[in-house]
């Protein structure tokens, strides 16, 4: 039996990797490395999981649902700019 496929958002899938960020598999070999057995599933999940507290504010702020949290936590555009702001140092 074949894997299920994964949600795909309509702009496509979040990678920093082009820009010199990690994987997700990158990311839980470093944790394992320091200690914190990880896999990358379960790295994929703690970034999600981030991404949809700081998305829960903006869907506040801009006025939109509770139901629009985690499609804007998983949208790439959003993540990307996150990305940005931790960057440059914005406290957000």
């Amino acid at each position: 039996m074949s894997m299920p496929k994964g949600f795909k958002s309509e702009n496509g899938y979040a990678t920093v990797v082009k820009d010199g960020g990690m994987s997700y598999k990158d990311i839980a070999e470093e944790m394992t490395r320091r200690g914190y057995k990880m896999k990358h599933s379960a790295a994929r999940n703690v970034l999600l999981s981030a991404m949809q507290k700081i998305a829960q504010n903006v869907c506040t702020l801009y006025g939109l649902g509770e139901e629009d949290v985690s499609k804007v936590a998983s949208d790439p555009r959003f993540q990307e700019c996150v990305a940005e702001y931790l960057e440059d140092g914005v406290e957000l």
